[in-house]
């Protein structure tokens, strides 16, 4: 009965798990007790989501099973900052339908589901498995944003990206105080875009008719993640954790809009963390966390050049991307124990934004500015050894300023009878802050 449970459990979290854009558009965390510590976990395992973070850390946290849900709103705009009168294209430039005018994405509030269980195989070994949203990021505006090519009509601008993991996960403390960690990652993509019908032609793509209003479309993968702990002193404990690039599935129903003709792996992510705990009631952490975003051409790639240019078209090897760089992002939380039943949690995550500001014009598609985060928590104990977690998460608003760009020319399909003109580029300022709250049961068995 207790599998049966656990397996309806994972379907659910399965049927609804994704998270949103906080670090690049990784979550900042895993598991509302690492949420509320800034997303550190490295060097601190605290539940049966410490897979999530690093796979070593299950052998220390015993036999549980524990159970989360955040309320995540992030609220996202776009402005275009152009010179123009307003309309649909600014000298035959893609832009925003209405200059300086604020376009704020609708859907504002997500439930995202967590999932955890642990199992002790004696004393030096565990299995056990997460389900959890790795990242992703949705755009809803309800109306036409991306506008250009005369002529087009646009159905309302719409992008929703999720990551799914599924991680079976063994750990064996090899001595008495250093563990190591696996997780068999099994993901999960879903994609889906509407309203760029401007970019599905012969200028802008490869593979026109796969770029916008097919549908959800799936894709695919498998990976590792490999994880170490060991406590060097009886107060201090370190943690190291790697993840390779995952190679996923195409997203066939999109080749005309991702590079590679529809590739979206998941980046290289590596990162390192200390535990202090320097009394009883006081435990100090930190981590830092690689991301390396340069490794996966459909993010990383320059997006600056509409219409595309010889090599840059939608969709081929080198096609045009969101132009985000690698992100290095920096964890540190406090853990006090109050009182015998009550655990208080505070905690700061910081990572600089990947988004350059030349890059702003696709990048309303998926608008992850922020760069600072400040968390709270508290974990109750309650009978028959179990427990209630809250936490709250602020990212503070973060501006990103657009910057003219272009490639300075345009053809005839652009109404300019195949001459060469300069174009104003694609000025477009971007700008996201989020709240989120978050709620976890702990069952110790």
């Amino acid at each position: 009965m207790k599998l049966k449970k656990i397996a309806a459990l994972i379907a659910i979290a399965a049927a609804s798990g994704s998270a949103f854009a906080t670090n690049g558009y990784f979550s900042h965390g895993y598991g509302i007790k690492a949420k509320s510590m800034g997303g550190v976990g490295i060097a601190l395992p605290q539940d049966s989501l410490a897979a999530a973070t690093n796979p070593a850390g299950m052998v220390m946290v015993g036999d549980r099973l524990d159970v989360g849900v955040d309320l995540f709103s992030p609220i996202r705009t776009s402005t275009w900052t152009g010179t123009a009168t307003p309309g649909p294209t600014i000298n035959g430039a893609y832009g925003l339908v209405t200059a300086n005018t604020d376009y704020k994405s609708g859907k504002n509030l997500f439930a995202i589901p967590e999932f955890g269980y642990n199992k002790m195989l004696g004393w030096d070994m565990a299995v056990g498995i997460n389900v959890y949203g790795n990242g992703g990021m949705n755009t809803d505006y309800g109306k036409v944003v991306i506008a250009g090519n005369p002529g087009t009509t646009n159905s309302n601008t719409y992008s929703n990206l999720e990551q799914m993991f599924i991680a079976p996960t063994f750990a064996w403390k090899v001595t008495k105080d250093h563990s190591i960690g696996v997780s068999l990652n099994l993901v999960f993509q879903n994609f889906e875009a509407r309203g760029l019908e401007s970019f599905d032609n012969v200028n802008q793509s490869m593979y026109v008719g796969s770029v916008t209003n097919r549908g959800k479309d799936t894709s695919h993968g498998l990976g590792l993640k490999l994880g170490w702990t060991g406590q060097i002193s009886p107060a201090v404990t370190l943690g190291a954790t790697y993840q390779a690039k995952t190679k996923m599935s195409k997203f066939d129903k999109y080749k005309g809009l991702f590079a590679q003709a529809g590739k979206f792996d998941i980046p290289e992510t590596y990162g390192f963390g200390i535990a202090f705990k320097p009394n009883d009631k006081l435990t100090v952490a930190a981590d830092v966390v690689q991301i390396n975003y340069g490794g996966v051409k459909s993010i990383a790639d320059n997006g600056d050049q509409y219409p595309g240019i010889a090599g840059t078209l939608l969709g081929s090897e080198n096609g045009s991307g969101f132009g985000w760089g690698n992100q290095t992002v920096y964890k540190f939380g406090l853990s006090y124990q109050y009182a015998p039943n009550l655990a208080l949690r505070a905690g700061y995550n910081h990572g600089k934004t990947p988004l350059k500001s030349s890059q702003t014009f696709f990048n309303i598609l998926a608008p992850a500015t922020v760069e600072d985060h400040l968390t709270l928590g508290a974990t109750w104990a309650l009978a028959d050894k179990s427990e209630l977690t809250l936490s709250y998460v602020r990212a503070f608003e973060k501006k990103v300023t657009g910057v003219s760009t272009g490639n300075g020319g345009c053809t005839a399909v652009w109404g300019c009878a195949g001459n060469p003109v300069a174009i104003t580029g694609h000025p477009v300022d971007l700008k996201m802050y989020q709240n989120s709250l978050g709620i976890a049961y702990g069952m110790k068995f």
